[in-house]
């Protein structure tokens, strides 16, 4: 997978004052070929008509699109997979809705659920926080670099990294053990096409 997993926060945009389809057009233009689409507080209707825009963005790219934890509207979004969280159902009841063959990523926060994670027909496994990240009010605790590496011990699935990367610290966490890092305001506060250059 991709070592970029750019994640497009409504919340996060809408903080900085940032259009939610003129961030993608720019993530686009920079390379960014995964991306996860969260909107926590919107209603179905709002997510699923900017799940289209979002498509239209990028027609033509070779790019993979997730939806976050909105999993019943996954068939109508159009998107390439769903990523759920603990809280969330379960990867059984999802891996239903979704299909077999669509992209489904998990959430894990500590050593008992990395090993689970394992044994899931998840394609992906997300580890963290790995650093203090102001994105989630209701966050985990910090795992750090040393929990990447443990959840790397305890898993063969493409592990993703996520909370707190920047460009500055993201090869730390990619030398841990991570395939990828997830980043939220590392993209929208950063230099977005150095940093996909540099992980690509």
């Amino acid at each position: 997978m991709p070592r970029l997993y750019a994640i497009l926060d409504a919340e996060s945009c809408a903080r900085r004052g940032l259009a939610l389809l003129e961030t993608a057009k720019v993530w686009r233009d920079a390379g960014v070929t995964l991306m996860q689409y969260r909107d926590k507080v919107a209603t179905d209707a709002s997510v699923l008509e900017n799940a289209a825009l979002l498509r239209c963005v990028f027609e033509g790219v070779d790019a993979t699109l997730i939806l976050n934890d909105r999993v019943h509207l996954f068939a109508e979004s159009g998107f390439d997979g769903v990523h759920v969280g603990q809280g969330d159902a379960s990867v059984a009841s999802v891996r239903e809705v979704i299909g077999a063959d669509a992209v489904l990523g998990i959430s894990t926060h500590n050593p008992a659920q990395f090993a689970d994670a394992d044994l899931l027909s998840v394609s992906y496994v997300a580890v963290g926080p790995v650093f203090a990240t102001s994105t989630k009010l209701d966050a985990e605790p910090v795992v750090g670099l040393d929990g990447v590496r443990l959840a790397r011990s305890l898993t063969r699935k493409p592990l993703v990294a996520i909370g707190g990367i920047t460009q500055a610290n993201a090869a730390s966490v990619l030398e841990a053990g991570a395939d990828s890092v997830a980043v939220i305001s590392g993209l929208l506060d950063g230099d977005v096409r150095g940093f996909v250059a540099a992980h690509r």
